[in-house]
């Protein structure tokens, strides 16, 4: 059974003109011998030493928002582990890193072994364009970046993101997920597919 780090990064997030400060998750899943890293927020260092001495063996974006891959350039130079985005957000990670590519594509239905376990790439639009979840069935883990939270859908008010679009995606692959399963987000508190599965109806007449 892979386990699983966590740690909180603070740095700012900045899109269509305005800055916030922001505190961010990343999720390591990994063993004693090699990890993965989701999402590399704003402390590269403090990413690395959470990674220790272990191999890291991929830096998966769940998008391409700033706050979620500023640090990622620098966590793949110093460790040569590739970075994993979906295509579809190349339109934002180019404002990060214009003269850089990620180093792969994420695809929906997609497998990833880390430390044995397997990952599946759940491509889950609405936040972003490119918006992905990771799924480890049989740990009941959902890593859902910036898609589901504890209390609703991601904010979808600012460019190259739409309210129905997340609305789509949180229905359609995230609620019919095992009730029991614990939701990993890139903000905040975990919360579970089951405590949130009554409140769809609610999120969708308040719009957001």
């Amino acid at each position: 059974m892979p386990t699983l780090d966590h740690l909180v990064t603070s740095g700012t997030f900045s899109l269509d003109g305005g800055t916030w400060d922001v505190d961010n998750n990343v999720w390591i899943i990994g063993d004693d011998a090699e990890c993965a890293v989701i999402d590399a927020p704003h402390d590269a260092d403090a990413i690395l030493a959470a990674v220790g001495s272990r191999r890291l063996t991929a830096i998966l974006c769940t998008h391409a928002h700033d706050d979620h891959v500023d640090a990622a350039a620098a966590l793949a130079d110093a460790t040569h582990a590739p970075v994993w985005l979906h295509p579809a957000d190349r339109v934002l990670w180019d404002r990060t890193y214009p003269y850089r590519a990620p180093d792969a594509d994420l695809a929906d239905g997609q497998k990833i072994t880390v430390a044995g376990a397997e990952l599946e790439v759940l491509h889950t639009p609405g936040h972003s364009p490119g918006a992905v979840c990771f799924h480890l069935a049989g740990q009941g883990w959902l890593f859902s970046g910036d898609t589901l939270f504890a209390g609703g859908p991601g904010a979808t008010g600012r460019s190259f993101s739409d309210f129905g679009t997340i609305i789509d995606s949180i229905r359609g692959r995230l609620l019919v997920l095992d009730p029991a399963t614990v939701v990993h987000t890139g903000h905040g508190d975990d919360t579970t597919i089951g405590a949130e599965r009554p409140h769809l109806d609610e999120w969708i007449a308040r719009g957001h």
